[in-house]
């Protein structure tokens, strides 16, 4: 406006602004991604949300929020399973009487005994031996996960994700 003390801000400006001042502001820094418990890869172009919670999963490993990691790890088998179900048609199989979708332990129980989806023995194995530590993290109020936790299930969640993925048709 003529005659006024005003100013705007180039959009170029404001780039070098947030470089100067992001260091005094408290904003979340942002993380790499990285393919430290997941490849990225395997889950590109799959859905959105199973894309961040794969970041989240990495994310968490490299920052040293092992119980973080582990209940990331959960919730994206928990989804796959849905999504195995979901994509067949048949999410009825896995919701109890209030159409809620079963807790991991019921989800597992119910794809083991399920003849239509045939899972590897390694990844039935990687199902299972997850299973243990996402229990202890999610639910034991005196464990707390670590690194090695995480790596000696890591190749189990990653054969076990890639089979879900393929039969739920996402890959």
């Amino acid at each position: 406006m003529p005659g006024q003390n005003t100013w705007r801000l180039h959009p170029r400006g404001r780039n070098a602004l947030d470089l100067l001042y992001e260091p005094l502001a408290s904003l979340p820094k942002k993380t790499k991604p990285t393919d430290s418990v997941l490849p990225r890869v395997l889950f590109s172009g799959t859905r959105g949300y199973i894309e961040n919670v794969v970041f989240q999963v990495n994310a968490s490993y490299d920052h040293g929020l092992f119980d973080c990691c582990a209940v990331m790890c959960r919730r994206l088998l928990e989804t796959l399973i849905i999504e195995l179900y979901e994509g067949v048609g048949r999410s009825s199989d896995i919701k109890d009487r209030d159409k809620n979708y079963f807790m991991f332990a019921d989800l597992l129980r119910i794809l083991e005994a399920d003849r239509a989806f045939h899972l590897s023995r390694n990844g039935q194995q990687g199902l299972r031996d997850f299973k243990k530590l996402g229990d202890l993290s999610a639910h034991n109020r005196r464990f707390n996960a670590r690194k090695p936790d995480i790596d000696r299930v890591r190749d189990g969640i990653r054969v076990a994700s890639e089979e879900l993925l393929h039969l739920a048709k996402l890959i």
